[in-house]
């Protein structure tokens, strides 16, 4: 497992930054760890996106398991506090659930409803379909226009997809990397319509704290946005990445590209001085934070759009559709959270909900990934990583 901290020298060398990390006009540095605290007792929690991770990793399971119905799916999609819908009993406790959070950020949505109810319904049909039309056929030969099974080459693992080749768990999955994780991260908690709301200023200038917490409202928000990429980590003020089948893991993979190295450390060092400038009622320093948040985890989903398009173009070439329809249905899922990045310094994703919709809707044209062509898969690398700044190279090697 690839990991921020991989040794000791690893660990010195942070700590070196840190402790000369006074490269910013405002003079607050970043700490070793994100650990704060308040009289001695600490301020940071994010309980609500521990519990909606632990939430999508059940569902993600459950939508590969055949003899589950669409309410049993939906239930994970859509609990309801006291509904037996999990394994784990805590989360049937919780009045938290993964679809009221999905594409509902307060800069993207707030005034967009339409849009978000689309996407949510997207969701709701996917599940669905994978209940209703994927289960039913699962020891059915998939075929175009058929949904079922194939096995990729050399007797390697079965994959169960969609009339057009679309393994629904995996389109779903990845779509949850932006529309809940990303989307809640870059365009809810780290925005200052919500780190500023109403008296949020006023009373982390004065150390107001919510009721019965030991932390600030703006505390509190900007550790909510780290809890939706590190909150299923071991030690959280600390991460080792790999701790979830999302952003988090997802993370890793695109740091663990030569390409790419240092974005997980750019991340993580971003929130630490974040968090240490809201202490510090330093708010340049916070906002400045944020947008190196948004800039790297916005690649994160670029990059690995591109990557699971090149290796689904690879699979088709050595005629391996099981292999291909997998890769290309991650893809999918990644080329769908792409409405949900955010540019640095602006207002907007890299890719707008209408790009992708017809990003989505040439994939799927004809029979879908059944049909599809190198050239498009092709073209559609080209454009993902022109717009974020990237080679397909750089991506796909």
């Amino acid at each position: 497992m690839r990991k921020i901290v991989l040794s000791l020298l690893a660990v010195t060398t942070i700590f070196q930054s840190c402790s000369n990390d006074n490269d910013n006009d405002n003079n607050v540095e970043t700490p070793a760890a994100y650990e704060f605290a308040r009289n001695g007792n600490s301020t940071v929690n994010f309980d609500g996106q521990t519990t909606r991770i632990k939430m999508a990793q059940e569902l993600r399971s459950a939508l590969q398991v055949n003899t589950n119905t669409a309410a049993q799916l939906q239930g994970k999609f859509a609990h309801v506090q006291g509904a037996a819908d999990f394994v784990d009993a805590t989360l049937n406790a919780s009045d938290k659930n993964i679809r009221s959070k999905f594409a509902a950020s307060k800069d993207y949505f707030a005034s967009n409803t339409t849009v978000s109810i689309a996407l949510k319904s997207q969701l709701d049909a996917w599940i669905l379909e994978q209940a209703t039309v994927v289960f039913p056929n699962w020891n059915v030969a998939a075929t175009a226009g058929t949904a079922g099974q194939l096995q990729q080459s050399g007797g390697g693992p079965i994959r169960y997809v969609n009339a057009k080749g679309v393994l629904l768990n995996q389109a779903i999955a990845k779509s949850l990397i932006g529309g809940l994780m990303s989307d809640q991260i870059m365009n809810h908690y780290l925005s200052t319509s919500v780190l500023d709301d109403a008296s949020n200023i006023a009373n982390n200038n004065n150390n107001v704290v919510e009721d019965g917490t030991n932390f600030t409202t703006m505390e509190h928000s900007w550790d909510e946005a780290y809890g939706y990429l590190y909150g299923n980590e071991a030690n959280p003020a600390m991460p080792v990445l790999g701790a979830d089948n999302f952003l988090n893991t997802y993370l890793d993979q695109v740091d663990a590209d030569a390409d790419f190295a240092g974005t997980a450390t750019a991340i993580y060092n971003a929130f630490k001085l974040g968090r240490a400038a809201i202490v510090a009622k330093n708010y340049t320093v916070r906002d400045e934070q944020a947008q190196i948040i948004r800039e790297n985890i916005s690649k994160v989903i670029g990059v690995r759009a591109v990557v699971y398009l090149q290796e689904g173009k690879a699979s088709l070439a050595e005629n391996d559709m099981a292999k291909a329809f997998n890769g290309l249905s991650e893809g999918l899922g990644f080329i769908n959270s792409l409405q949900f990045t955010r540019k640095p310094n602006t207002n907007e994703p890299y890719f707008t909900n209408l790009e992708v919709t017809a990003f989505l809707a040439q994939l799927m044209a004809g029979n879908g990934f059944w049909d599809v062509t190198p050239a498009t898969l092709d073209a559609m690398s080209a454009t993902i990583a022109a717009r974020f700044g990237f080679t397909v190279e750089a991506a796909a090697n």
